[in-house]
């Protein structure tokens, strides 16, 4: 099953998965050490597809049913921490790690040792410690280089990369993300590559190697999406399966329906008038069950195209849909000649927001700015989640001096929301970048560079502002715009 799954024959997976599961429930005649590398490799799967409750389930049947065995219990520990990793339930996981770390030490298993560490240094990067990340990562880079595992190799220099932009040291995450790009040749669409492209790109844009950043952008363009659609695809699988079992059950349901409804012509042969009302009722029973798994299963689809094209969080666009619709949005706008801009909104301090609240309260803020935002914008604009406290929005038929007028509506809206809300005092800002089709063109990728240039440009002027790239419109213009930060 991981072999299918590594030649993305995922649909396969997933199916032999199901027989799998099937199995490991029953029990019966399946010696324990295979059951326990089934649990593993279960929940290595459902994990994969971003099914993590399931994930976690079946990691922890391995030590509810006292199957973990010696030699294989750091496996068991990776594969329960992945799962709460994933997850985002954090809450105890310090000590799983360091127990699952000790137990992996104790087996000599340091490749699984070295996967548990990496789980330790992106909790520290996303808590704002890069420092611990990079000495942690550091010490143990000669382990993981003895074991060879280019998967991981590629994993800790691209996590590498993202602390040392983080610090400051520029050179050192250009190495190490070239590193990352280096050992990841394996799969061009690994998180791992996404992360080291968007490393490359970020700091030669902050050098100001303008061919670089362009040729990385692209790069890290390309690698993530294919990233979101690998996982995509492979919560398609799983969605997929899991309606083909539905329908075999229907199927298997429905010819014993039918089974049922042959017996009972046979016995009553002798009331031909009872067994016409009692066929009919049982027909109609079979219809109605049917007609009702059918709609089951319709809703499970329509539900699942939600998903895809919608952020979990939010409910707006998410990333792969909107720059989808972005790009049809604006060839429309070039057959037709019409005018399009193009918003990109940062959220100012919000990683401090998560660390003074907490992550509950975090949430909230992200989806009180998306109402704010939503009050001001058109049914045909396209408003979407780029990743994080970030946003974008394309204005079709939307002037640069309207786009400006209306981001700042926005941002109004967004400094203003936490007055209008009791239960959540927590005042926000954001600080934005426009970009118009009449500097740019329609190239999506050249407006989500110009945008970004005047989304740093209002960053670097104090945040809680509206900005253009600089050579994007007047000098006057640009000072009309400003806003004095709140």
């Amino acid at each position: 099953m991981n072999s299918l799954s590594e030649q993305s024959r995922f649909v396969e997976a997933f199916s032999q998965l199901s027989q799998l599961v099937v199995l490991l429930q029953e029990g019966s005649g399946i010696l324990s050490s295979y059951r326990e590398q089934g649990f593993v490799v279960a929940s290595s799967l459902y994990a994969d597809a971003g099914q993590y409750e399931l994930a976690s389930y079946y990691a922890n049947e391995i030590f509810k049913q006292g199957l973990a065995s010696d030699g294989y219990t750091c496996v068991d520990d990776h594969a329960r921490i992945a799962a709460l990793f994933g997850s985002g339930q954090w809450q105890g996981i310090e000590s799983l790690m360091a127990q699952g770390i000790e137990v992996c030490i104790k087996e000599r298993n340091s490749l699984y040792a070295n996967g548990i560490r990496y789980f330790v240094a992106k909790l520290d990067v996303s808590r704002g410690h890069p420092e611990q990340a990079i000495a942690l990562l550091r010490k143990n880079y000669p382990a993981a280089e003895r074991d060879g595992y280019a998967p991981q190799l590629a994993q800790f220099n691209a996590l590498l990369a993202a602390a040392y932009y983080e610090t400051g040291q520029l050179q050192l995450a250009r190495e190490s993300a070239l590193a990352a790009v280096t050992h990841g040749t394996h799969n061009h669409y690994a998180e791992s590559i996404s992360t080291a492209y968007r490393i490359l790109y970020l700091g030669a844009k902050q050098q100001g190697d303008v061919a670089s950043a362009l040729a990385y952008h692209e790069k890290y363009m390309t690698a993530d999406k294919g990233y979101l659609d690998e996982l995509s695809a492979k919560a398609l699988a799983f969605q997929t399966v899991q309606q083909q079992v539905a329908a075999k059950k229907l199927q298997i349901d429905t010819l014993n329906k039918q089974n049922r409804i042959l017996q009972l012509q046979q016995s009553l042969d002798r009331s031909a008038s009872e067994t016409n009302r009692l066929y009919i009722i049982l027909l109609l029973t079979v219809l109605g069950f049917i007609a009702f798994w059918t709609y089951r299963i319709k809703r499970s689809q329509l539900r699942f195209m939600k998903l895809a094209r919608r952020d979990g969080l939010t409910g707006i666009f998410n990333r792969q849909h909107f720059v989808s619709s972005a790009e049809l949005q604006l060839q429309y706008c070039r057959k037709s000649s019409r005018q399009a801009c193009l918003v990109l909104i940062d959220l100012d301090h919000f990683k401090v927001v998560n660390d003074t609240h907490g992550h509950a309260v975090g949430d909230r803020v992200l989806k009180r700015a998306v109402a704010a935002c939503q009050k001001h914008l058109r049914s045909t604009d396209i408003f979407g989640r780029l990743g994080g406290e970030e946003f974008g929005i394309v204005l079709p038929e939307c002037t640069l001096e309207q786009a400006l007028g209306r981001a700042e509506q926005i941002r109004a809206a967004i400094a203003d929301a936490a007055g209008s809300d009791d239960s959540l005092a927590v005042a926000v800002s954001a600080s934005f970048g426009v970009a118009t089709i009449e500097r740019s063109g329609y190239d999506l990728r050249k407006l989500l560079i110009d945008a970004d240039d005047g989304l740093y440009r209002a960053k670097r002027e104090g945040r809680n502002r509206v900005r253009v790239c600089d050579d994007a419109q007047p000098r006057e213009r640009v000072a009309g715009v400003a806003v004095e930060q709140a």
